[in-house]
């Protein structure tokens, strides 16, 4: 039984709901878009284990977390900004938003806070962008949380900036650095300064 029969909807009542809520749309969407990067990507043979936290345990980040080569890595997944695409002479361009659901407050390297919707440097691992809304494809980006850019935003500290992500990444397809259209090479990138 699916969850429209369940729910005593049909396709066409759900497609509307979808169509006329854009938030329901954004929901829907980043959620489907960590199943299909678990399933496009973090299911093969290299992956031994994949773990998905309760997304309202803020002490355990990442939208799944897996064993690949017997190492942990976290992933954190995010969607394009269906305001900000673009189709440009070279494909596709667009921003990702970067950010944490609400504000809450981090400890930075020198034990010191900040209350920030900012995702901290080193965090997780491994940003996936879904860019699904440039072609309606089911197609992902990657880059290492260690190569993304840091915040500029005026109201932080240098220091804070440094540990801080930028909330909004240009994302490109095909992609450009620091984003790869495959997360292996990076993960094995990452096993190689872990030893």
């Amino acid at each position: 039984m699916t969850i429209l029969d369940r729910w005593d909807v049909t396709p066409e009542e759900l497609t509307q709901l979808v169509e006329e809520n854009p938030s329901l749309r954004g929901m829907l969407l980043g959620y489907l878009a960590e199943l299909k990067l678990e399933k496009l990507w973090l299911s093969g043979d290299d992956v031994s284990e994949v773990v998905k936290h309760d997304d309202h345990d803020r002490k355990k980040k990442g939208d799944r977390v897996i064993r690949y080569k017997g190492q942990e890595f976290i992933f954190e997944s995010k969607s394009l900004q269906s305001a900000m695409i673009e189709k440009t002479k070279e494909g596709w361009l667009g921003k990702a938003q970067v950010d944490a659901s609400d504000r809450r407050e981090v400890v930075l390297p020198d034990n010191s806070r900040v209350t920030t919707t900012c995702l901290l440097k080193g965090e997780f691992d491994i940003l996936a962008v879904n860019v699904f809304a440039f072609a309606e494809k089911w197609r992902f980006v990657f880059a290492k949380n260690s190569d993304l850019p840091t915040s500029s935003y005026r109201r932080y500290t240098p220091y804070q900036c440094q540990h801080l992500l930028a909330t909004l990444v240009t994302v490109h397809w095909p992609p450009k650095p620091p984003f790869s259209d495959e997360p292996f090479t990076l993960m094995n990138e990452i096993i190689q300064k872990r030893i």
